[in-house]
């Protein structure tokens, strides 16, 4: 699940879904909370693992022709997917924008446009946590009535 929340196939969205999932033995079930506390941790361990290669790795991976055409698009699509938010509503439109459990949001996309902006590192960071904050709670939340739905139903 920690794998889970720091990649960016899936974040905390796949993360937390997956540390409750009802397989194996009932009595080594994952406590909801810890399963919460080590998906959001990880989401948000994102943010500076992914300044630091934007900043430091990025530029150097620039000069190859297949990687630039692939970074631009990204860059493209973190740009102008989040920047009306951004300039709209500022730091609060990134946290909205972070914070929606959807594909194509997310922490890797928030970074990606605080680069592109160049937006205030420390800012963007704690919007960027508070966004992943509420879309684990919106998933976390969810994955949990969900399981207990099913239970009911089928029980």
């Amino acid at each position: 699940m920690f794998l889970w929340s720091i990649s960016p196939l899936g974040e905390a969205k796949v993360g937390i879904p997956y540390g409750l999932a009802p397989y194996g033995d009932p009595e080594q079930k994952m406590n909801i909370y810890l399963v919460f506390g080590i998906c959001f941790i990880a989401n948000i361990l994102v943010f500076p693992l992914m300044m630091f290669f934007l900043e430091r790795i990025n530029k150097y991976l620039m000069q190859w022709r297949f990687y630039r055409k692939i970074a631009i698009k990204l860059a493209l699509r973190a740009k102008y997917g989040s920047k009306e938010k951004i300039k709209k509503y500022g730091y609060f439109g990134l946290i909205f924008f972070v914070g929606l459990p959807i594909p194509g949001t997310g922490v890797y996309v928030g970074t990606m446009a605080t680069y592109i902006l160049n937006l205030d590192r420390q800012k963007a960071f704690w919007a960027n946590a508070v966004g992943i904050f509420f879309s684990s709670v919106i998933v976390w939340g969810g994955t949990i009535l969900g399981k207990d739905l099913v239970q009911h139903l089928f029980s």
